[in-house]
């Protein structure tokens, strides 16, 4: 495709800047009403508050709402771009009498700033299903990586399959020198597109995998892989491997950590399958190199019926159809030769950590939280190490339980009043993790207030309860470990 100049995007950020096409623009254009249907999927209501928005309600019909426009009002709009400039590189198409949008360009930013981010068309505003080569904007998934990524500033930043580009973006914000690479050569133009317009200066590279930086190593690597689960085959780019099952995934997890600096840090999104008689952690786990620290995350889990749906309908094809149930049932067919139960989806975190014995977690974090999780996967990996360094000091550690975190006491009728049936340990902030506690355990915590070690308490408590302080100690300190790893236990 044609290459966008620096100058052509100087004069197209000149232009979304003079008519305020900017997030905090179009919000206070279409007002909140109509901003919150278009984020549900319904326009009509961002279409007829635009018409009063001037030249700003000219972008916004023509690139998120769909429109055809008018090619006087368009080109009084982009100016300085001119009409015939946006054509050349397919920013425009021709609609008849009337110009629309050729290629997909919105805002999008964060706490800090905003960006515009160039992609492809997706299938609603195609009207049908998305070419191979399909670039996809910023959707669900990519949210979902920003907001798990840890954001700490770091020398060197690998985007392995950028895509459109978006979560180098956000790694400019804290790394001094920004790689993307991706395997196709349509994604890494409108990557370098975005990255123009957006003033940033970001290493490309095009190649399979970790193939374009070979031989090299990164403070942090983030990657949104092709990760959908199935066949092996290609039916678009921006989804598929071309490797079986979940094999995209485990390739990732497996490499990756060969390009990363001593201490330095990669996440991405996985997929991984449930198949019968095998649990999904031992099945992750088994990705893994030597001396990497790990902790998979488990979001959720798909029915594969409803998983294949879903797929469908993302590239723009229609299950009910001749083409969508030919495609379903060779998927399921697959699902079933595998014995696949379920496709859990989430975030894995990796570590180079060169030690014998390195921390590997797998845990389902499945219930709702509305705090990102890039500082806690930060927090996480802190909290590991202090456990490594002091693992063996426990014993003569000062402990207390965070004020953000709570008991909660369940009770029930007895046959002498009221008798606790379910204590139950929250942390009220990020993940809101829970931990089921018994009548010991609580006991102990309460004692948790930085003024003894556990040592004394196990000591008072063994007097208390009249338990041995060495059946104690081997029932406390693995409870000690997962808390402190979940940030509701911290040393004083």
């Amino acid at each position: 495709m044609p290459e966008f100049s620096d100058e052509l995007c100087a004069r197209l950020r000149e232009a979304f800047q003079r008519t305020r096409y900017d997030a905090d623009g179009v919000l206070e254009a279409l007002g909140a009403a109509a901003h919150a249907a278009l984020g549900r999927g319904e326009p009509e209501l961002a279409f007829r508050v635009s018409r009063y928005a001037g030249e700003l309600g000219t972008l916004i019909r023509l690139f998120l709402l769909g429109g055809s426009e008018p090619s006087a009002e368009v080109e009084a709009a982009l100016a300085p771009v001119t009409i015939e400039d946006a054509l050349a590189v397919g920013l425009l198409r021709a609609d008849g009498e009337s110009l629309a949008a050729g290629l997909d360009i919105r805002p999008h930013g964060d706490e800090q700033g905003e960006w515009w981010v160039i992609s492809d068309l997706d299938s609603d505003l195609l009207g049908g299903e998305v070419p191979p080569e399909h670039v996809l904007g910023v959707g669900h998934a990519s949210l979902s990586l920003i907001r798990a990524t840890i954001r700490r500033p770091v020398g060197t930043l690998l985007d392995l399959g950028t895509g459109c580009g978006v979560q180098a973006l956000h790694g400019a914000r804290h790394a001094r020198r920004v790689t993307a690479t991706d395997v196709s050569a349509r994604a890494l133009a409108l990557a370098d597109a975005t990255f123009r317009l957006n003033g940033l200066d970001v290493e490309l590279a095009r190649g399979e995998w970790f193939a374009p930086v070979a031989r090299r190593r990164f403070d942090q690597i983030v990657c949104n892989p092709p990760f959908v689960v199935g066949p092996p085959r290609v039916d678009y780019t921006y989804r598929d491997s071309g490797l079986a099952g979940d094999d995209a995934s485990a390739l990732v997890v497996r490499q990756l950590p060969a390009f990363l600096t001593e201490g330095g840090v990669g996440q991405l999104l996985a997929s991984w399958l449930h198949v019968d008689g095998e649990d999904w952690a031992d099945r992750v786990t088994r990705w893994l190199p030597p001396r990497a620290d790990a902790w998979f995350v488990q979001r959720d889990v798909a029915d594969p019926g409803l998983y294949v749906g879903t797929w469908l309908r993302d590239a723009g094809i229609d299950p009910r159809s001749p083409e969508g149930r030919a495609k379903a049932s060779a998927w399921l067919d697959w699902f079933a030769d595998n014995k696949v139960q379920g496709v859990g989806f989430g975030f894995v975190t990796l570590r180079r950590a060169e030690v014998a014995h390195p921390t590997i977690v797998c845990e389902d974090l499945r219930h709702a939280f509305d705090d990102p999780l890039g500082p806690e996967a930060g927090g996480w990996l802190d909290r590991v190490a202090w456990l490594r360094e002091h693992g063996d000091d426990l014993l003569a550690t000062r402990f207390r339980v965070p004020a953000t975190v709570l008991l909660e006491t369940v009770a029930g009728p007895g046959e002498e009043g009221w008798e606790t049936t379910i204590r139950r340990l929250h942390r009220t902030d990020g993940p809101g993790w829970q931990h089921e506690l018994d009548e010991l355990a609580t006991a102990l915590l309460a004692g948790c207030r930085g003024a003894l070690p556990l040592s004394d308490l196990l000591e008072l408590l063994s007097f208390a309860h009249g338990d041995s302080v060495e059946e104690l100690q081997d029932a406390a300190l693995p409870m000690v470990r997962e808390l402190v790893r979940h940030g509701m236990l911290e040393a004083a």
